[in-house]
Parts: C-alpha cells; structure tokens; sequence
C-alpha cells in the first residue's frame, strides 16, 4: 500500500517522540547502551535519536516501547525487540543528539512483531509521510 512515488516498501507509522522509548545495544554487549527516543517505525525500520552516533554498518539490538494506551495497565505492556542495521545517520555539526535510521534483521523473540504491529495498527498512530 505506497504511492507510485513513494520508494519505501513499508508503511511507516509516525511515533510521539518523546513518548516512544527506544534503548539500544551494540551485538558484542549484554546491556542497552543508548536510551533514546524513536521518531518512526515500519516493518523494515526504525528512524531514531540518541546522544551517541552509531556507525552506520553497526549491527545492534533494539527495544522499543510504545507508549501505554488509555486504560492500560504498565503489566499489559511489553517492549519488542529486534536486531537491526543501522543505515544512516544525520550529519550536524551541532551538539545534541543524533538521528539515525536502522534496518530490522529479525525480530529477537516470537510474536514481537507482531506485537508491535498490532499497536501501531489499532489507529492511534498517524502514517508518517
């Protein structure tokens, strides 16, 4: 479902970002590193910030955490994860942090894709541009 003009293969969902909380890690660590923010997401990827830049090439582990909807309890919610890519980054020369973009490889456990999809797609988050 994407315009003729439109390259993307995915369908991308415009996140709250302040609200929607991505951490990541680099493959060789056991622990989330960076904590930030993630802008946009799509079955292929995630458009994110962090205080650190990544390397484009770098292979990482992500977890996002959508925010919790009206009336739901924080035991409902569950972060997804997936390993990823991370393809671009937003070169500035400003302090601050730094956008970048990754491309999911493979969902980390069974139904987190889905999991994730479900709450984007129960019409609470805009289609991104």
């Amino acid at each position: 479902m994407h315009r003729p003009s439109d390259r993307r293969e995915h369908v991308r969902y415009e996140l709250p970002p302040m609200y929607t909380r991505i951490t990541v890690r680099p493959l060789d660590s056991d622990e989330f590193l960076w904590d930030g923010h993630a802008y946009d997401v799509s079955e292929g990827g995630v458009r994110f910030e962090l205080d650190e830049a990544i390397e484009p090439g770098t292979e990482v582990a992500v977890r996002i955490d959508l925010p919790a909807t009206l009336g739901e309890r924080s035991t409902d919610r569950r972060s997804a994860y997936a390993f990823a890519n991370v393809v671009w980054l937003e070169e500035e020369d400003a302090p601050g942090p730094v956008r970048m973009a990754a491309v999911f490889t493979r969902f980390a456990r069974e139904g987190d894709k889905d999991l994730l999809f479900r709450r984007l797609n129960e019409g609470r988050y805009s289609l991104a541009a």
